[in-house]
């Protein structure tokens, strides 16, 4: 029988397409296509006739015509992509009623060009054009799916297959495993990718959504799968058990499938998750075609979702690096189409507070083909906000307005008496949400005043600490969290990189007390900025940092890289840049003139590249000189920047990968700063951290605000440890605080207590509510942790995980209702300083900085692996459960210092994977039992018991027999459990005729009882409903 990448991943994705609504498409139909694009023209002409209702077949075939044309532009289809995505003319795809068009998918479909050919392996077509290909390996394949992507490159490379690169929106690549976090490449998982010439870059993809499978897809079809088989000529697996195994929606492949290419998803991808994006590379201005990263996609689903809900602000928290000002571009189609349905014209506005970031931002909108209007001043602003019109260019582009928070004055506000009807809705992204949004100043009052009713949106990429801000809630003036993405997840889905710190040795500071004392001698107290700009200072430290970026480039072999020098002071940049020029010559500041060569110097006594540099000051050249010398630095073109409070937020080029701090920089700005060197480029792993200042405090003290802000967004791991280690009586006492807590309320009925909670304004009564309710769900699965069985009796806990839901559901509601009634009156909330900071970096030589989510997460993996055991008698077990019982009494595990971070996860990592082992084992063995848990337990304790004299599979073969009968008995005769006795005595028969007389065992009286009670308490424990 085959067992290959066909049978094992291609066959079953196929039918899991056509469970998901696409007809299978013969092989024998592919001569129907047309092959200069693979489009199927009676397909085409008869989906577009459909859609497009009164239009002529000779205006399908002149569209079908212009469209071949197209894909031979050298635009990587963007004029292809236009023409499928527009909402005038006669339409390509119904994205109003996407179910409307039609749905192929077949195999092998050749890709030809006079002799170069190539067959994906799977294709998807809608309306007869070739949207989608998926390309999968069987698991464990040689080099994995990073094989695929070199492939791919150099196809589309080759120019004999750019219509196919062009008219291909959506490409699949898996090897049907699942992801292994912090590798770097591609190697195994599922993944999505645009095209793309050269360098195509795999996303993963993690569903965030509980997707309703019993309604996206169709029961399977004998039928449809007897003709996929025949078709592809591999009938004999049909009856295999990997084939039946394979086909599971639940696989690696069938996940990403379903994920992108269930119809509303699909829709939703074409229509709004593709931007092609001008960029200049090596001088040269080159068109991509990028695709929404996955939490992209679903923070456009929850902005969408709280919308609907009548929110109309909230907080979007998706790490440094991860694409907020790309999420708002995408955002500006998505709400723009969502407006148009309820008869509303958008505005989008981007608001930041730094005029370097309105620059960049500007940048990056145009770069993407929006129209940026620009606000030059307040006045400006007041006219642009009493201009009634949706746009400002008369060609119908879409726009969006930056503007930076200062331009926000009291007299710019929208005009209130309108005399004809124009329904505008106002949409403010509002960058870097966690600074500068003081409710004692006066800003944020102008920009609500503004509009008061606009729509909100903060973007941060970092959480807003609670402790940093003191009294004031900063939800209560930006609404609660909309989205949130992490670092820890950023970095395993490869959007970011981790950072390396290196540590100075102290022989600097001892120069710095001698020149401190010399100072004192010679003139007295001074400022101790002026001291760290003082030469004897200043020339050490930029010998240090040149050699060290001359051996960091000579190491990687890689001139490209680039540093950045964040200084104490303005003076000392000023110094530094001083110095640099005395080694280096005057630095050019007119940038055409950074195109020529630099010649080479000889430096510390040996010939080196002569290194560019620039001062980025804010009083330093004028603002056109400062972004033409940033705009160098992203091409390659100046090696270093001097910098003391600009671009150290907001700041993105990939090729910098050395940061010099020479000052401590606290809360989040020092994060901020940090993770300017966090950005995927090349081949590269770590950004680095060279740290003249000593900012490991500052690390521990935003680390440990970092830790309390994830506890408080995902719940307390430490409490759900603390709670594992329960004796019986202490369970007993918190089962007793529930019972009182919701003594006056109908637990009993579900629907009188939602009417009851329904009753409540008190947040601090339905917290205390929720608070008990939640309780009361750990208790379950700590009482079933720890074989506490018959606690499970003294509640009803099912019914108080419904009870819990309706109690959130309540408070949500209070939330959502409090968040319209109050944003109107935001201006007096206080939440002054927005700052956080949450990663501790460390180095230990070269070792990785360790950040606080990742403590986090290996103490929710650890507990979860615990709890997903479900032998909780196994002596491998207890004793690891018992181990992490004295870890927990020894150590502080919500220690965030770094020693104390590396430490606890060093532990941690040690009990998660002797415990997913130790899952892993029972899984194996409980599928031989037909995924029955019962018997797994019961053939381990028979294994551990040294009287029985049986090998393991003639243990396995009795059990099996005993399993099959007993289970057949059960299903005939419902009430065979109930009787004990008599259920005892059956199964001691059957397990005499399957030991003693089938295989020969000398069973005495005293091992058959004792077996045979482990058989029936098993059973009676299931029946009893004492485990799930």
């Amino acid at each position: 029988m085959k067992f290959n990448e066909d049978s094992r991943v291609k066959i079953p994705a196929l039918l899991h397409l056509t469970r998901l609504g696409y007809t299978y498409l013969s092989r024998k139909e592919h001569f129907k296509r047309n092959e200069e694009s693979n489009i199927f023209p009676e397909l085409f002409s008869a989906a577009l006739s459909k859609i497009n209702t009164g239009v002529h077949p000779n205006e399908i075939e002149k569209l079908l015509e212009e469209l071949i044309l197209k894909l031979n532009y050298d635009d990587l289809g963007k004029a292809f992509y236009n023409e499928l995505t527009k909402s005038s003319g006669i339409k390509l795809i119904d994205f109003q009623n996407f179910q409307n068009n039609s749905f192929h998918v077949t195999t092998e479909l050749t890709s030809k060009n006079g002799d170069e050919e190539f067959r994906p392996d799977i294709t998807v077509l809608i309306n007869g054009m070739p949207l989608v290909f998926i390309e999968v390996k069987k698991p464990n394949n040689k080099e994995g799916v990073i094989a695929e992507r070199n492939r791919i490159n150099s196809r589309y490379q080759n120019r004999k297959f750019k219509r196919f690169a062009n008219i291909t929106q959506l490409m699949i690549f898996s090897n049907n495993m699942n992801y292994e976090d912090g590798v770097v490449e591609p190697l195994m998982g599922a993944f999505y990718a645009t095209s793309s010439l050269k360098d195509l870059h795999f996303n993963y993809f993690r569903e965030e959504e509980n997707l309703n499978l019993t309604y996206l897809l169709a029961p399977e079809n004998d039928a449809i799968e007897n003709t996929v088989l025949k078709d592809n000529n591999v009938e004999v697996i049909k009856h295999s058990p990997e084939f039946q195994q394979n086909k599971h929606y639940n696989t690696p492949t069938n996940n990403i499938i379903t994920s992108l290419l269930s119809k509303d998803r699909l829709a939703f991808v074409l229509n709004y998750a593709i931007a092609y994006v001008e960029e200049e590379t090596d001088g040269k201005k080159e068109l991509q075609k990028h695709i929404m990263r996955y939490p992209q996609i679903f923070a456009c689903k929850a902005i969408e979702r709280k919308l609907d809900g009548g929110v109309k602000k909230g907080i979007i928290w998706h790490t440094q690096g991860s694409g907020k000002t790309a999420l708002a571009y995408y955002n500006v189609k998505f709400l723009t189409n969502y407006y148009q349905k309820k008869n509303i014209i958008p505005k989008f506005y981007f608001i930041v507070d730094r005029i370097d970031l309105a620059i960049q931002a500007s940048s990056e909108f145009s770069n993407r083909g929006l129209r940026v209007n620009k606000v030059n001043s307040k006045s400006d602003f007041v006219s642009d906000l009493q201009t009634l019109g949706a746009i400002h260019n008369d060609s119908g582009q879409a726009e969006i307005t930056v503007i930076n928070i200062q331009k926000f004055s009291e007299d710019a506000v929208v005009l209130k008496d309108i005399n004809y009807d124009l329904n505008i809705q106002r949409i403010y992204f509002l960058d870097e949400a966690h600074r500068s949004y003081n409710p004692k100043g006066n800003y944020l009052a102008n920009l609500i005043n503004s509009d008061k009713n606009a729509i909100k949106i903060a973007l941060t990429g970092t959480p807003l600490l609670k402790q940093v801000i003191g009294d004031y809630d900063s939800k209560a003036l930006f609404g609660d969290y909309i989205h949130k993405y992490y670092y820890n997840r950023s970095i395993a889905d490869g959007y970011t990189l981790r950072l390396i710190r290196e540590g100075i040795d102290t022989n600097y500071k001892m120069k710095m007390k001698e020149i401190l004392s010399q100072i004192d001698v010679l003139k007295g107290d001074i400022e101790k900025k002026l001291v760290y700009a003082h030469p004897k200072y200043v020339e050490p430290l930029l010998d240090y940092i040149l050699e060290d970026l001359y051996r960091f480039r000579n190491t990687e072999a890689d001139d490209s890289l680039g540093g950045m020098v964040v200084c104490d002071s303005s003076e000392q940049a000023r110094e530094l840049f001083e110095q640099f020029e005395r080694r280096f010559g005057t630095q050019e500041t007119e940038v055409i003139n950074l195109n020529m060569a630099a010649e080479p110097v000889v430096i510390y006594g040996q010939p080196r590249n002569k290194l560019r540099a620039a001062i980025i000051l804010h009083d330093v050249n004028d603002k056109d000189i400062r972004k033409d010398l940033i705009d160098a630095f992203k091409k390659g073109k100046i090696d270093i920047l001097f910098v003391f409070n600009m671009l150290l937020t907001g700041f993105d080029a990939k090729r910098l990968k050395k940061l010099y701090l020479t000052r401590i920089i606290k809360d989040h700005n020092l994060l901020q700063t940090l993770t300017r060197v966090n950005r995927p480029y090349k081949h590269y792993k770590f950004g680095y951290v060279v740290d003249f200042a000593d900012i490991t405090s500052a690390f521990n003290r935003t680390n440990k605000l970092y830790f309390d802000e994830l506890q408080s967004e995902l719940g307390s791991d430490i409490e759900g440890y603390s709670m594992l280690f329960k004796s019986s009586e202490e369970i007993e006492q918190d089962i007793q605080k529930i019972r009182e807590t919701l003594f006056q309320y109908d637990t009993l009925n579900a629907e009188n207590f939602s009417q009851q909670v329904s009753e409540i304004r008190d947040k601090k009564i339905l917290n205390e509510i929720i608070k008990a309710l939640r309780t009361a769900k750990e208790l379950k699965n700590i009482i079933r942790l720890e074989g506490y069985d018959d606690l499970l009796q003294k509640m009803d806990f099912f019914k108080l995980n419904q009870l819990l839901n309706v109690a959130e559901a309540r408070l949500g509601m209070i939330n959502s209702v409090d968040a319209i009634q109050n944003n109107n009156d935001t201006t007096n909330l206080i939440n002054t300083a927005l700052e956080d900071i949450y990663f501790v970096f460390t180095k230990i030589s070269e070792s990785e900085l360790i950040l606080a989510d990742e403590l986090k997460s290996w103490l929710r993996k650890t507990r979860e692996g615990l709890q997903d055991n479900f032998d909780q008698q196994d002596p491998r077990f207890v004793s690891l459960r018992e181990e992490l019982e004295r870890i927990f009494k020894k150590k502080n595990m919500e220690e965030v210092t770094q020693d104390e971070m590396r430490d606890n996860i060093v532990l941690l990592k040690s009990i998660y994977e002797r415990v997913r082992e130790l899952n892993r084992q029972n899984d194996l063995l409980k599928s031989k039992y037909q995924q029955d848990e019962k018997y797994v337990r019961i053939h381990k304790r028979l294994k551990e018991q040294s009287t029985l004299s049986l090998k393991e599979i003639e243990l396995y073969e009795a059990l099996q027999h005993l399993k099959v009968n007993t289970d057949e008995q059960l299903m005939n005769n419902n009430r065979l459990v109930e009787n004990e006795s008599y259920f005892e005595e059956y199964i001691m028969q059957m397990l005499v005729r399957e030991l003693k007389q089938e295989k020969k065992i000398n069973l005495d009286f005293n091992t058959a009882q004792a077996i045979n009670t482990l058989i029936v308490n098993e059973y009676l424990t299931q029946y009893n409903g004492r485990r799930v």
